[in-house]
């Protein structure tokens, strides 16, 4: 008998799905709210946008590696050690976003110059205020996603969910009000998301205070322990090392498209934003597949585990298929839903067309099967694939491209679909090994 139904898949599977889309869903209004304050405004949330991305991923990158021990806990029954993970994890994962938080906020000014450069002083201007409203609100993101990582570890996506809808909400609600109300620009998108986080890092955390759930937190402990940290780390750092080289990656890309005139920014503005509705079904079969093959392992099914890997893949790649191609028809009217110059909406549209294209084929090997890796403690396979095909193929090809040879805002995504075919090859010869089902446990 199968560790997971087909109902219970579905019940994990599909709250995921729809909580990244209101994710995303909101992430796309709030930038088009953005942009009817300018194209300066949307290219300074985009280019701040880009290294929240990379201090998110910290904390990510540790829910990741508590998720993982404390699934494996849970498959193998142990419920007093899930439960002790659970509290390691979110005294790891505070005490760190406490620490981004007061560098960031000291080093505001400095790290959009050191990373951007000389952008233009309204770009610039509309980047602090957001960078600054976006830092204050780390310890609730850090909070919320290890809070909602652990419920996930259990099967239970529907509570986060539920917190999803209620944050997205407030989000929009308060960018409604502030950015078209009190026409605050950047800073109304800033302090949206900054109420927004705090109300969901305070319901999430009573929701893990359940001692009604098999993983909760009865009393937090402020003593770190070391086995148990040494645990989550050994999952988590190299998830996030993976991660923030992965984004800072992305940052060096992102100085090269701000040296490409405003235009240029607006339209990689937009075409990031609808990238990341177009992945969803197989990022969220990506969350699910740490939860499943993290469950099986640590009931020692490793038969089950393969049958579940093949079986999430081949989901995310339907579903991948159905909603690209509908974004591919639909480009022209989905680009025209900003306010955008002639210039920026042309290259914004060929950008989703070919993004499209090539992530039906490449993003769900390059990106969902990488956890199924992480999930049985192979992490740090996923982190030297990672780092090197970006390095080499995604940083190195975009500045050869646009640096040295003159190709405008295209090259530098053209550069990020070589890195696919090269991050697909390398995962899918270490699944089909097997070597994985061997990883650290």
């Amino acid at each position: 008998m199968k560790l997971f139904s087909k109902k219970e898949l579905n019940q994990l599977i599909i709250p995921l799905i729809l909580e990244q889309i209101l994710g995303v869903t909101v992430g796309m209004v709030a930038t088009i709210m953005v942009s009817g304050v300018g194209e300066a405004a949307v290219a300074g949330v985009s280019l701040v946008d880009t290294i929240n991305i990379l201090l998110i991923n910290i904390f990510t990158s540790l829910s990741t590696g508590g998720a993982v021990v404390a699934a494996r806990y849970l498959g193998g029954k142990e419920y007093k050690n899930a439960c002790k993970s659970a509290n390691q994890l979110m005294l790891a994962i505070t005490s760190l976003s406490l620490v981004v938080m007061v560098l960031s906020l000291i080093g505001n000014r400095l790290i959009l110059r050191i990373i951007f450069g000389n952008v233009a002083p309204e770009v610039m201007k509309n980047a602090v205020v957001f960078f600054y409203l976006s830092a204050l609100s780390f310890p609730f993101l850090a909070i919320y996603s290890g809070s909602a990582a652990l419920c996930r570890s259990m099967g239970n996506s529907r509570i986060t969910l539920i917190v999803s809808v209620l944050v997205n909400l407030v989000n929009i609600v308060s960018n409604t009000i502030l950015i078209y109300g009190l026409h605050w620009g950047a800073e109304g998108a800033g302090a949206s998301t900054l109420i927004s986080r705090m109300i969901g890092a305070v319901v999430m955390l009573i929701v893990i205070r359940d001692s009604r759930r098999p993983i909760h937190i009865a009393e937090f402990r402020l003593a770190f322990d070391p086995t148990m940290i040494k645990k989550i780390f050994r999952i988590g750092i190299p998830t996030g090392i993976d991660g923030c080289i992965f984004q800072f990656g992305k940052i060096l890309v992102q100085s090269l498209v701000a040296g490409l005139g405003t235009a240029a920014l607006a339209a990689n503005a937009v075409a990031n934003t609808v990238s990341g509705i177009v992945v969803i079904p197989a990022s969220s079969i990506g969350i699910a597949l740490i939860t499943v093959v993290g469950q099986t392992l640590g009931a020692q099914a490793y038969d089950d585990a393969k049958y579940y890997v093949k079986k999430l893949m081949k989901i995310a790649y339907i579903a991948m298929a159905i909603l690209n191609l509908g974004v591919i028809i639909f480009a022209k009217q989905i680009t025209s839903l900003y306010s955008l110059s002639p210039d920026a909406a042309d290259m914004a549209l060929l950008i989703i067309i070919t993004y499209s294209s090539c992530a039906i084929l490449l993003w769900p090997t390059s990106f969902t099967l990488p956890n199924a890796l992480r999930a049985a403690g192979d992490a740090r396979y996923t982190m030297v694939i990672s780092i090197v095909s970006m390095w080499v193929w995604r940083v190195g090809l975009s500045f050869i491209l646009v640096k040295y040879i003159g190709f405008g805002l295209l090259a530098t995504w053209v550069a990020m679909y070589v890195d696919w075919v090269f991050r697909s090859g390398c995962f899918l010869f270490r699944i089909v090994g097997g070597k994985w089902l061997k990883g650290e446990r």
